[in-house]
């Protein structure tokens, strides 16, 4: 449903609760301006109402959680909390682990006729990232980490040290390891590797650079493996938060020979890109990829927090066996409820009509902004991104907070992404209907002609 006529935004009552969790939040974390933000009250499909009884299109899914639609799996959850809200974790936990452990290696490696995989259950997806590592080095040895410029992979200490965005992994700098090495990401809108001939600032020409700059990569990667003591390469197969970015088609195929050449692991972070989010359930799907390991989250549940890292049994089982007290758990491990939930999204993603809905979706809505001027529209399925760019194809980040701010305004809830925060980022639900894409092109385009206007 497309919004309706808004009230005042923010509205009273959403005035109301920025001061009040202005003064009992820390004031890192929320964003509070004049405009921003308001506060959601309940949420069903595509449409958020706030607390002032607002309706947007929200063209973010909850940080792409929702692609099945807010809501999609509270039966589950209200059923299960009915239930068992709480169980032991790794000492007397629920059926559901035990079924949702079997489920996430349905999908993933036996899917890939790898043979069964194995799972950590974890709570977000940052530490499901850090039991990536830990996995890693258990079984290699090698403490080093391979990971890329624009990456953004949770920000708990293990996480942060592969963080490829300077703004998220400096403060901290100080406490951290260091046993990450950051390497160049494949961007063709600006070619880390020099190779920027023919672009386009319409995004619609830019260089073939497939073999050159995966060249140059590739003297990096041997390089660094050369001089470092590596046990895995840590990678986005479409980076989510550094700005929409996919890379060149023979890109994981690299990662994946020389992972097999040296021996180290291919570490998937498919916590943004999973289920169904690029129009695949994986991402590394369209590359034809296995990795060694795959962090989930996000669309695993549809709204509850929990994560998974499951790899192939050979790799997983570099754990050693419980001896009575876990190597790696906390209190909410393979929490019943959001296994429930997970099964329950696990069931409508093993439907193939899942996967049709969110490319419809991404097709429409790429139709529909493909007519924006400024800067370059990409993506994959339902994920897509479009970089606002200055005259001279420097990041025009005030363009983009402009955007965000007046959609708001207007009824649609959408996000700035990028290191830069010049890239207007959609994850939408997978049932975007051709009236919500059209409306959605048709608003943004006049709030960016307005803009160049001023």
């Amino acid at each position: 449903m497309l919004p309706e006529i808004l009230t005042e935004i923010p509205g009273p009552h959403s005035r109301a609760l920025m001061e009040k969790l202005s003064r009992f939040e820390s004031q890192n974390v929320t964003f509070f301006s004049g405009d921003f933000p308001v506060f959601w009250d309940r949420a069903f499909g595509s449409n958020v109402w706030d607390a002032d009884g607002n309706r947007y299109l929200d063209m973010t899914s909850g940080f792409g959680v929702c692609g099945l639609g807010h809501g999609a799996t509270s039966e589950a959850m209200i059923a299960q909390a009915s239930r068992l809200v709480h169980g032991l974790g790794d000492v007397h936990p629920s059926p559901l682990k035990a079924s949702l452990c079997g489920a996430i290696s349905r999908i993933t490696f036996e899917r890939w006729r790898e043979g069964p995989a194995k799972t950590i259950l974890c709570n977000s997806g940052s530490d499901a990232v850090e039991a990536a590592l830990k996995t890693a080095l258990l079984h290699s040895g090698k403490p080093g980490v391979i990971s890329f410029a624009g990456g953004y992979h949770g920000l708990g200490h293990g996480a942060l040290e592969t963080c490829g965005m300077p703004f998220f992994r400096d403060p901290f700098a100080g406490q951290l390891a260091r046993f990450g090495v950051r390497l160049p990401y494949p961007y063709c809108c600006r070619c880390p590797f020099g190779r920027t001939e023919g672009f386009r600032l319409e995004g619609r020409e830019f260089p073939n650079c497939s073999s050159s700059c995966l060249e140059a990569l590739h003297e990096q990667l041997e390089k660094t493996i050369r001089h470092r003591e590596i046990g895995c390469i840590l990678v986005e197969p479409v980076q989510g938060r550094g700005g929409d970015i996919v890379p060149p088609k023979d890109f994981l195929p690299l990662l994946r020979q020389v992972c097999d050449e040296h021996k180290i692991l291919l570490i998937a972070d498919e916590i943004y890109t999973g289920f169904h989010r690029t129009g695949r359930f994986f991402a590394c799907e369209h590359s034809g990829v296995v990795p060694d390991i795959i962090c989930l989250g996000k669309g695993l549940t549809g709204g509850f927090p929990l994560s998974a890292c499951t790899g192939k049994s050979h790799v997983m089982d570099a754990w050693p066996r419980s001896g009575g007290e876990a190597l790696h758990t906390s209190t909410f491990l393979g929490h019943p409820v959001g296994c429930a939930m997970a099964l329950a999204s696990i069931v409508e993603h093993e439907k193939p009509g899942t996967a049709v809905r969110a490319r419809n979706a991404g097709s429409l809505l790429r139709e529909a902004l493909s007519g924006l001027k400024g800067g370059h529209l990409r993506g994959l399925g339902a994920m897509l991104g479009f970089e606002l760019l200055t005259p001279d194809g420097s990041p025009d980040t005030a363009t983009a907070s402009h955007v965000v701010v007046n959609a708001l305004k207007a009824g649609l809830v959408v996000l700035g992404g990028g290191p830069d925060g010049n890239v207007l980022s959609f994850t939408p639900t997978f049932d975007l209907s051709a009236e919500e894409a059209e409306w959605t092109g048709t608003l943004l385009a006049r709030l960016l002609a307005g803009r160049r206007k001023v």
